[in-house]
């Protein structure tokens, strides 16, 4: 089997997270060592914390409303993408009230209890307040209730061999670098919507509302004057990376497609430079695009040949979509922030045989979730769209999978539509595009009409493993609406 290669991030994952603990000042004249014992359990929470590559601010121990009043200054200073409260032992809810009124950033309780069970014979007060992480978490998510507030989640465990704790601090840490990219994010917007699909109208100030991310209006012509000057080696290390990367075979059933030629690997290679150059000189982390151009125009055969630069891009880590398509733009860094994927797709034929659905698009792709070495075939015109060009085609991982959609109510507010299914190796089509065989339970049937009746985008972002509950948190934590497409 040809060796599967993997893309580098082009940039890496970044979040800052803050973390204190929570206790109760009247126990450490009572309780010799136990202040130190808080300390040390502190910096358990730290050390499993900087394990996931995140920046720690650490603001120490809060044992009273006043020291709770007094650290907020500095823990908004801080610009922290969420705040972890290591819940020591046992604190009064006033150490919490102050934080949870004047702290935007999301809270994550932490309970991680240094004993799985108490020596019970052996068994001391001491003992009990060292292993008392939960006992302060009721008297908190109450607090946060009365407070207009959704109650914190909690990560609950014990120190030591606990796969759950360990998941658990993964998964938030996942979240805060998908919050972090979203607030700092400058989102290039370029060309204008695929005429007539009105679900794609996107207003770049509701999504810097929504999600904080600067959106960049980018001119045709900022890239296409790097695609006038691009630099032969520049080119040709482009054109050797696309041989290395994908496969190129003969062509098959299609009419539509044949072997890449070498004025597509050209013209692909070439593309390709001019996206890193405007990337480089616009400061980008993601871009939606569509453009046409002038039949026969230079300007028409850049920007139709995007499709194998932006799905090596969208493999490191910087999201394009085409067709104009900023919600999933938003969705696909979401989910490569998660670190699960994130290729732009849509529904396409059903398998009423197979009861599955094939799943993809003419690009562009994530190509660290491809499940063999990717596929190029030269296309001699994209169906409903001008140009020809390079094509890429493969499937994704088998196994568990996730969707997530960005739609729009009507007033105007975005909504995540999220599902989980199942990727299966079956045949598609060699047509130059990805496809890969969705799953979904109850039927195929049910489960579409399901999913359309939310409203969401047509496309979709699609990742792998299942993690619906990570883009809950994510919708809650940005005050979206959500659904999760029922399997039951």
């Amino acid at each position: 089997m040809t060796e599967l290669k993997k893309i580098h991030r082009i940039r890496p994952l970044k979040a800052k997270v803050g973390l204190l603990a929570i206790g109760h000042h009247v126990y450490w004249q009572q309780f010799d060592g136990l202040l130190d014992e808080m300390t040390r359990k502190r910096l358990y929470v730290k050390s499993l914390l900087e394990t996931e590559s995140v920046e720690v601010a650490d603001f120490g121990m809060i044992d009273c409303a006043q020291a709770a009043y007094e650290a907020v200054p500095g823990i908004k200073a801080a610009d922290i993408d969420i705040l972890f409260i290591d819940m020591a032992t046992y604190g009064t809810s006033s150490t919490f009230g102050v934080l949870c009124r004047e702290i935007s950033a999301p809270i994550v309780l932490v309970a991680i209890q240094p004993l799985a069970a108490m020596d019970y014979p052996k068994g001391t007060t001491y003992m009990q307040l060292c292993n008392d992480d939960f006992c302060s978490v009721p008297e908190f998510t109450g607090v946060a209730v009365r407070f207009g507030r959704r109650p914190p989640p909690v990560i609950l465990g014990h120190e030591g061999n606990d796969p759950d704790v360990d998941a658990e601090i993964h998964r938030w840490c996942g979240i805060a670098k998908a919050l972090h990219s979203l607030r700092k994010a400058r989102i290039g917007l370029m060309g204008h919507v695929l005429e007539s699909m009105l679900d794609m109208h996107t207003d770049p100030t509701a999504a810097t509302a929504a999600f904080g991310s600067h959106i960049v209006l980018v001119e045709t012509d900022d890239v296409l004057k790097h695609y006038r000057t691009c630099a032969r080696e520049k080119i040709d290390l482009w054109k050797d990376r696309i041989l290395d990367f994908f496969d190129t075979p003969d062509p098959q059933g299609d009419p539509l497609t044949e072997k890449l030629t070498p004025h597509d690997l050209e013209v692909a290679a070439k593309a390709a430079v001019a996206l890193e150059a405007l990337i480089t000189e616009k400061r980008l982390d993601g871009l939606a695009y569509y453009y046409e151009g002038e039949p026969g125009s230079e300007l028409r055969t850049l920007v139709t040949n995007f499709i194998v630069g932006n799905s090596l891009l969208t493999g490191g880590g910087f999201p394009m979509c085409g067709e104009f398509d900023l919600k999933t733009c938003i969705a696909m860094m979401i989910m490569d922030r998660l670190e699960i994927g994130g290729s732009f797709a849509e529904f396409h034929p059903i398998d009423f045989k197979l009861n599955s659905v094939l799943v993809g698009h003419d690009g562009p792709h994530h190509i660290n979730i491809a499940a063999s070495r990717p596929v190029i075939r030269s296309l001699k015109k994209y169906h409903g769209k001008p140009g020809s060009g390079a094509g890429v085609e493969f499937q994704i991982k088998e196994g568990p999978i996730t969707m997530l959609s960005i739609g729009q109510t009507a007033q105007g507010r975005f909504k995540f539509v999220i599902a989980e299914g199942i990727s299966e190796r079956r045949p598609i089509p060699p047509t130059g595009n990805t496809n890969t065989h969705g799953i979904f339970q109850p039927d195929i049937r049910t489960f579409l009409k399901r999913w359309v009746a939310e409203g969401p985008t047509h496309h979709f972002a699609l990742g792998i493993g299942h993690h619906a509950e990570d883009l809950v948190e994510i919708a809650k934590i940005l005050n979206l609406e959500y659904a999760v497409v029922s399997s039951c």
